[in-house]
């Protein structure tokens, strides 16, 4: 993707014109992410005589107010500027109500939503979603004639105003009132006022908003999704969109209504094409941890566009940490905080990578800077509780996460890591309440379908911990972590050909991942490639149980060859590679560890296969094999007496039988 120099000024007036208005609707988020990429378009070096600066205060857009297009709405516009610069200032002063009651008086909405029962209003279908004729006569006229701007600025202070107003009933995080079932208590409200504003301005003949500018739209949508009408509010959003597709907070509003990868696949067509829902579909699928190769093509062409910008750097760094490359993720987030120093946005992942790293350094510099550039933002939080995990101070790193949640209720990354913390410290009941006020947050968020299911699972619910680990391997079914836990719990629960099938399957799929082979089952017959020793004790050790023993026998041998690396004749059938599975970090996505051609050497799985081997030498009386095998088990330093053990037995059957004694070891 290339833009050339008129492509260039239309993108940067478009940025320059979304800047201002969203900030004339005080949607400062959206302003500041249109601002940042402003900035990052390189800009063409002139001369201080060159003919364009005459020019330049057409190629530029007003820093005070934009211009309305629309006649009627730039004579409302204009009558109202008294009353918009007093809601706008007292919006930035946080005092919501106020804002609101400018435009729209208590008694004015009282009236408003006493007037009738709200309905559902419906996306498309003629005589769906229609007032009757008695309806409109009673709704109509009710509504104060307000421009679409000083209309969103009241409704959204009434919005902000009531979810802050549900923090507070809410009270203390994790306290007695705090059980997640307050709500916005405006959503109502705001809802009948936009229904009976769209019912005003709904043309017969198309069923089209005649005159709307999409922030309407924008906010009904948010109001929907806030009560949990996901079908309705993307409908919203996307006519959003369409009608101002630089409002960047309606594509953030989107990407938290989606949930898979073939949402978004199938969301896409409805969406307007341009840059902005490309950058939407990269941000969306790397919220769905994607980490394709066609994902970074499509970066780099937008880095080529904006190479210093903060948004896209971000989504590089966090495409590389969803591959697990944490080497160049950790790389590339050190290089943005170089460029962007107190830029605190995204760092609680680049924190997150630096404990799975064990990188104590690192993460106490960053503690310090977020510290001291801004102590009570909910980013520097998470960074400093993870410090303290990290140094095993578990007591203080809730105590952080816990701020970060007073700051922002819906801060993702401090309600898991919370969740974490409370498993290190044995309170399962605490870790188990975070765990799902993550998932209700984000339902995308793996990690905390992954803790409630190891919660659980040290509660010796295992029926409970399969299921949330179910959802775990449906949020990443690329991962073989995920199978893992899956096989590993249908294990304790006695369903053997069912682990077996998950822990081939996690094998697989790391296989996959690693080599970007796309393999059908394990027994694609590559060879050559490592593969995790635990899990393949894990599978023989279940064909060992339902009488298997060729079957277990082939994947104790795949287990012993996997400390050089290499598989053995007879071990072609099953495929993986070995994929380290972490302990309990703060970051479940773990850390893969490159083995090398050497392979994992000797590890306490190995040492196990191998001792089984022996013994089952032993039993086919392959007394010769035993021998070696035990004689291998002591130089390996692990099981060594029972491998002495075992060698006498060996020696003493051998000349039981008349074979020749090999000598001791």
């Amino acid at each position: 993707m290339s833009l050339n120099d008129r492509d260039k000024s239309q993108l940067r007036s478009a940025l320059q014109e979304a800047i201002i208005k969203c900030s004339e609707r005080c949607l400062y988020q959206s302003s500041k992410w249109a601002a940042e990429l402003l900035n990052a378009i390189p800009e063409a070096e002139v001369s201080p005589d060159d003919s364009q600066l005459s020019d330049a205060s057409t190629g530029y857009a007003s820093t005070v107010l934009a211009p309305n297009i629309d006649p009627e709405e730039a004579v409302l516009e204009s009558k109202e500027i008294n009353k918009y610069l007093l809601a706008k200032s007292l919006f930035d002063c946080r005092e919501y109500d106020r804002c609101a009651a400018v435009f729209l008086p208590d008694s004015t909405l009282a009236g408003i939503v006493s007037s009738k029962e709200p309905k559902n209003a419906t996306p498309k279908g003629k005589g769906k979603g229609k007032a009757t004729p008695s309806a409109k006569a009673s709704s109509s006229g009710t509504l104060p004639q307000l421009s679409q701007r000083s209309l969103f600025l009241a409704l959204y202070a009434k919005f902000l105003s009531g979810e802050k107003r549900k923090d507070e009933d809410a009270e203390m995080v994790m306290g007695p009132q705090d059980i997640g079932t307050c709500i916005n208590k405006q959503l109502l409200t705001i809802g009948r006022v936009l229904e009976i504003w769209f019912e005003q301005h709904r043309t017969e003949e198309s069923d089209e908003i005649e005159g709307s500018q999409g922030w309407l739209e924008y906010l009904y949508g948010m109001v929907f999704a806030k009560e949990k009408n996901e079908e309705l509010a993307l409908y919203w959003l996307a006519r959003s969109a369409h009608l101002f597709p630089m409002n960047w907070g309606c594509w953030l509003e989107m990407t938290g209504l989606i949930s898979r990868i073939e949402d978004l696949n199938r969301l896409m067509p409805r969406l307007p094409q341009n840059i902005v829902s490309f950058m939407f579909h990269i941000h969306t699928s790397l919220e769905l941890y994607q980490h394709d190769a066609n994902l970074a093509n499509s970066l780099d062409q937008l880095l080529n566009i904006f190479p210093t910008s903060s948004f896209l750097l971000t989504c590089d760094a966090l495409l590389s940490y969803h591959a697990k490359d944490l080497v160049a993720a950790e790389q590339h987030f050190s290089h943005l905080l170089s460029l962007h120093p107190h830029r605190l946005d995204s760092l609680d992942h680049y924190s997150n990578i630096l404990y799975v790293m064990n990188s104590r350094p690192k993460l106490a510099f960053l503690a310090h800077l977020c510290s001291n550039v801004d102590k009570f933002r909910p980013e520097s939080c998470v960074v400093i509780g993870n410090y303290y995990s990290l140094l095993s101070l578990h007591e203080k790193a809730v105590q952080y996460f816990r701020r970060a949640l007073m700051l922002d209720r819906s801060c993702l990354s401090a309600w898991t890591l919370m969740g974490h913390e409370y498993v290190e410290l044995k309170n399962t009941h605490a870790a188990i309440e975070s765990y799902r006020r993550a998932v209700d947050v984000n339902r995308r968020d793996y990690r905390a379908w992954y803790g409630l299911g190891q919660t659980y699972e040290v509660l010796e619910m295992h029926a409970y911990a399969l299921w949330y680990y179910k959802k775990a391997a449906g949020l990443r079914p690329w991962d073989g972590k995920m199978w893992m836990a899956v096989g590993s719990c249908l294990q304790r629960m006695g369903r053997h050909q069912d682990g077996i099938k998950a822990l081939k399957r996690a094998l697989v799929e790391d296989t996959e991942f690693e080599t970007g082979n796309v393999i059908s089952s394990p027994s694609a017959g590559m060879r050559g490639v490592h593969m995790d020793p635990e899990i393949l004790l894990q599978i023989a050790g279940m064909y060992d149980s339902i009488g298997q023993e060729d079957n277990a026998k082939r994947y104790m041998e795949l287990c012993v060859a996997q400390e050089d690396g290499g598989v053995g004749d007879s071990q072609g059938e099953s495929i993986a590679i070995h994929h380290d599975s972490p302990g309990e970090a703060s970051d479940d996505d773990g850390e893969t560890a490159g083995r090398g051609d050497g392979g994992t050497g000797v590890t306490a799985a190995t040492s196990k296969a191998r001792m089984w081997l022996a013994r089952h030498a032993m039993r086919m009386e392959d007394y010769t094999t035993a021998n070696r095998l035990a004689t291998e088990l002591c130089q390996d330093g692990v099981e060594v007496e029972e491998a002495k053990a075992l060698i006498r037995e060996v020696r003493s059957r051998m000349e039981a039988s008349g074979m020749s004694v090999p000598p001791p070891p």
